[in-house]
């Protein structure tokens, strides 16, 4: 549907627990826009774009997400402080008290879907306490056509209530704040925090869950392309690697810039209608795609204007440093159709190494990918949290530690077999530091990057000479095209090359120390992927 369809259904939550609730059901993107500056929790920018505070929580809470342990999840959830597990009598309390609290008030409510590959996809009904909540799901969940409205039957239900506060000592939670999945009931509900990103990281979990179990589908926190030859690409890399802006290439179409599967009959599919991007220091010139698509429709998140003005001060982190913005698909100009490509050519781990080890790019067994893939590494850089005063290694499972139910390797075979299968070249780039780490030496250039992306890509790094890490064992190209072959080895870029090697080590150990607790299930080939360290 359009941003601009009326749609005049009416329907009823009284199935669901709340009752007599004003109920405004699938209303347009506009209107939605025009009821939050309405009701004073929105401001238009310059560009047309809503902007809005989510209030205390400007980012995720992974301490306080739980999964509901129950005869479907208790034999096959990973527990642990990623997944920790829920009573179903205290989901069913605390789910009754929410319902109780949205009666007698106002709701929005939208039936999306997600997963572009009809044979996956997945209805979800979309209830929320505020119109710009609506808005978001309007443009991260898939969007139904009006006719598929009338007979429309969700598979899951969402729920996001910020004011709905939790009383731990009570509620069974941590704090005030949840988000918790129950894949019995199949609802995700979440409250007591308005960061967005809480509700299409919920159903991204209950995918991560859903799809290996009952599809023996791939689901991948990843963003993908397509280029001219219907080669896809995907790009898996935690938040500030540079997945959304490497994937938006102008020269290939996007397929998603964040989640997708990968089926048993050869195609990549996205699963949502829209993007959530990162915008500290952006630039049209840096990142055009994403910086046009910031228009009417999209949504800003705790951005911070210019004095005077409604313009946006992408530098401005006084609220933090996790400003985003999100928008349906369609604001980008070269898409994919149907969200949908063929089977992966190339697979790309993108790093942010804050310690300048990793090379820029390079080429990686099949051994090694497992290994990085269960890894997920990136560094955090000093200031980005408090405490912080120095690069910090962060590691997160799949490069999606905090929505991954299952245990890692469970993944990661997956990935290892269906990269064989189809003959798949795997990379890992450092879109990092660069001749020293972060205080010493300097950030990888963009240009650079995309350079070496588009000769793996074009097949011009197939026959170059190769030199293996003398750490990582991962191979080393010694020629890129458009790129000065001095940076394409680390350790040239550093002065003191013992303190380079000294630093090399050290970062082999803290893989190998945070691999340990894979160990026991990893076979002996992803062992092999390990550093020598």
């Amino acid at each position: 549907m359009d941003n601009n369809t009326p749609f005049t259904q009416s329907i009823s939550l009284e199935d669901l627990g709340i009752e007599n609730a004003k109920i405004h059901y699938q209303l347009s993107a506009n209107e939605l826009h025009d009821m939050t500056i309405a009701s004073g929790q929105g401001i238009e920018s310059s560009t047309g774009a809503l902007a809005i505070n989510t209030g205390e929580y400007t980012g995720r809470s992974p301490q306080d997400r739980f999964i509901v342990k129950d005869n479907i999840t208790k034999d096959q959830v990973w527990w642990g402080n990623v997944n920790i597990p829920f009573e179903s009598k205290a989901f069913d309390a605390l789910y009754n008290k929410v319902t109780a609290y949205l009666s007698n008030k106002e709701v929005f409510v939208r039936d999306s879907y997600v997963c572009a590959d009809p044979n996956y996809r997945l209805n979800v009904r979309v209830i929320t306490e505020t119109a710009w909540a609506n808005l978001f799901c309007y443009n991260m969940f898939l969007r139904p056509e009006a006719a598929e409205l009338a007979d429309f039957k969700s598979d899951w239900t969402l729920l996001c209530v910020p004011s709905f506060l939790a009383d731990p000592a009570v509620d069974g939670t941590r704090q005030s704040n949840f988000a918790i999945l129950d894949f019995t009931r199949k609802i995700a509900l979440i409250g007591g925090t308005g960061y967005t990103g809480e509700m299409k990281k919920g159903i991204f979990s209950a995918l991560n869950f859903i799809l290996p179990v009952d599809k023996n589908t791939l689901p991948m926190h990843c963003s993908a392309n397509v280029g001219e030859e219907d080669d896809t690409a995907i790009f898996f890399g935690l938040s500030g690697t540079g997945k959304t802006t490497l994937s938006a290439d102008p020269k290939r179409k996007l397929i998603g810039d964040d989640e997708h599967g990968w089926t048993n009959e050869n195609t990549v599919f996205n699963f949502e209608g829209g993007c959530y991007a990162k915008v500290i220091n952006l630039s049209e010139e840096n990142e055009p795609d994403i910086f046009r698509a910031i228009k009417k429709g999209a949504i800003l998140e705790n951005v911070v204007f210019k004095e005077g003005t409604n313009d946006v001060d992408y530098s401005d982190i006084s609220i933090t440093q996790n400003t985003r913005v999100s928008y349906p698909i369609y604001h980008i100009d070269n898409i994919q159709p149907g969200s949908i490509g063929k089977n992966p050519k190339n697979i790309f781990f993108l790093t942010a190494d804050a310690y300048g080890i990793l090379p820029p790019i390079s080429r990686l067994t099949p051994g090694q990918a497992a290994y990085h893939f269960i890894s997920g590494y990136t560094a955090k850089v000093a200031g980005t949290e408090a405490g912080v005063t120095e690069p910090q290694p962060n590691f997160s499972a799949c490069f999606g530690a905090p929505f991954m139910p299952l245990h890692p390797t469970r993944y990661a075979e997956m990935l290892s077999k269906k990269t064989k299968d189809a003959n798949v070249k795997v990379w890992l780039i450092n879109t990092g530091w660069t001749g020293g780490p972060y205080g010493t030496g300097s950030r990888m250039k963009l240009k650079y990057t995309r350079a070496m992306i588009t000769a793996a890509l074009n097949g011009e790094l197939d026959n170059v000479e190769y030199k293996d890490h003398n750490v990582f064992g991962i191979a080393i190209p010694q020629s890129c095209p458009d790129v000065p072959a001095d940076i394409l080895d680390p350790r040239n870029t550093w002065e003191d090359k013992d303190l380079y090697d000294k630093k090399a080590i050290e970062l082999g150990q803290k893989f190998k120390a945070n691999f340990a607790k894979f160990e026991e299930f990893a076979n002996a080939e992803i062992m092999a992927g390990a550093p020598k360290a």
